[in-house]
């Protein structure tokens, strides 16, 4: 069974300096609440119990076992999103966001050819905002969706975030499966509009069909494996316990090679320090198959860099950067998405688009312009302060606006050049693609 992660979501938060005090003190700085002391011992005792078995772990391995271990895992334990949370995301900022991707997946549906058929997939759903805001504009364009089924298909690994979705999408017209071993195990009707949502733990389980799959910040949460360039070639990067301190973990580097350092580094690789992420380029392939198939497209937004980065492994709580290897199980872990990554796994069955900022990204996409209706029809001076606020933290370069990029998965034939058809007296086009929304800067009118 493939592993598919909650919601990835990293965000914007106040760097800390390395810590320059004493190791007592740094221990009761970072010693967590008295409620929390149980379940990070309990996670750190499993984790060490494991290492002294088999040796130290990769850090994938520790990285999963952190954020979705069943009992402790820092994504299954609870709702971790929002200003009380560790992190707060793109959709919880501004409306705009959220509008400006359902815009885009009608764009595609419509580029496709307008198909019966519309099914909205998001991976990692966090607590439904980015859905609720798309499933807005897709109410608020009916006449353009016509005809077509409209349904929502939510991949979310968390029972808890699953309950917070539930409740923001369908209010209480949901329903736990019967059965544990349900590939549905939530339904529900969607409060406006009444549309089918179901809930997967996998995306092998959302049925075929033509779909548009969103990925906000779900990706930099899928487990990686680092590796380090030595003398002797590629060495993994492994989480082991601290000698002289039996309740630390530390990195070390495997004195021989590894499965993963064996095959998973390119032979041409120049850095000296790699991450990467197999469980994400298995999710890459299952999303181009599925595209090219049955049609559709993909779009993932994320912290990340086109093959250029090494080490971005980090830990953030309480909106700060946290010691990766401290609280395990009580603090989020990212590493920045590998785009060039997901492009070679994507292979050559799709097209790849991107990845471009996100502030070129919603300029293209009309921002500019739609907080420019919002602010003519809102009168409230708190309330307009609060749009100008979330638009620049959204796109300007020293916030979000170039920390994350969009990328895209689209059939080929959404790209094709128009066929030419040929008639008695003159040769014509067939009518030309419509461009790509977000990739492509669009005219308004």
């Amino acid at each position: 069974m493939h592993f598919v992660s909650s919601v990835g979501m990293k965000k914007i938060r106040v760097k800390l300096k390395k810590r320059l005090f004493p190791a007592d003190l740094a221990e009761k700085l970072f010693s967590p609440p008295e409620d929390e002391r149980k379940p990070r011992a309990s996670m750190l005792r499993h984790l060490t119990s494991k290492i002294k078995a088999t040796g130290p772990i990769p850090v994938a391995e520790y990285m999963r076992e952190s954020l979705t271990n069943p009992v402790t895992g820092y994504y299954v334990r609870g709702d971790v999103l929002g200003p009380q949370g560790d992190f707060i995301t793109s959709p919880e900022i501004s409306q705009i966001f959220g509008e400006l991707v359902g815009v885009w997946c009608i764009s595609e549906w419509m580029g496709a050819g307008r198909p019966a058929q519309l099914q909205l997939v998001e991976l990692g759903p966090g607590r439904g905002s980015l859905a609720a805001d798309v499933l807005r504009v897709f109410g608020q364009l009916r006449s353009v969706l016509a005809e077509a089924s409209v349904s929502v298909h939510l991949v979310e690994v968390s029972p808890a975030l699953s309950r917070v979705q539930a409740r923001r999408l369908t209010g209480e017209q949901s329903r736990e499966a019967d059965g544990e071993d349900e590939p549905v195990y939530r339904r529900g009707r969607t409060t406006t509009g009444g549309l089918p949502v179901s809930w997967y733990r996998r995306l092998d389980d959302v049925p075929a069909g033509f779909s548009v799959y969103v990925a906000h910040e779900f990706f930099d949460a899928l487990p990686i494996h680092k590796f380090q360039r030595t003398e002797k070639g590629w060495r993994e990067v492994m989480v082991d316990i601290e000698p002289d301190e039996p309740e630390r973990l530390r990195f070390v580097v495997a004195p021989t090679p590894t499965l993963a350092s064996s095959t998973l580094v390119q032979a041409d690789e120049k850095r000296n320090h790699v991450e990467v992420c197999p469980e994400g380029g298995v999710i890459i392939q299952q999303l181009a198959n599925r595209i090219s198939e049955s049609g559709g497209a993909a779009l993932i937004a994320d912290y990340g860099h086109d093959g250029t980065k090494t080490d971005t492994f980090r830990g953030f709580k309480g909106h700060q950067l946290h010691d990766v290897l401290a609280s395990p199980g009580l603090a989020d872990l990212t590493a920045d998405v590998d785009f060039s990554y997901l492009r070679r796994m994507a292979g050559e069955g799709v097209a790849c688009l991107g990845p471009v900022t996100q502030r070129t990204f919603l300029k293209n996409m009309g921002i500019d312009t739609r907080l420019q209706v919002l602010l003519r029809s809102c009168s409230d001076p708190a309330t307009r302060k609060q749009l100008i606020q979330s638009y620049d933290m959204l796109t300007s370069p020293s916030k979000m606006g170039e920390r994350f990029h969009f990328f895209s998965l689209l059939s080929p034939s959404r790209l094709a050049e128009p066929k030419r058809t040929e008639g008695l007296k003159m040769e014509k086009k067939s009518p030309a693609q419509l461009p790509v929304a977000g990739f492509t800067e669009l005219s308004f009118s």
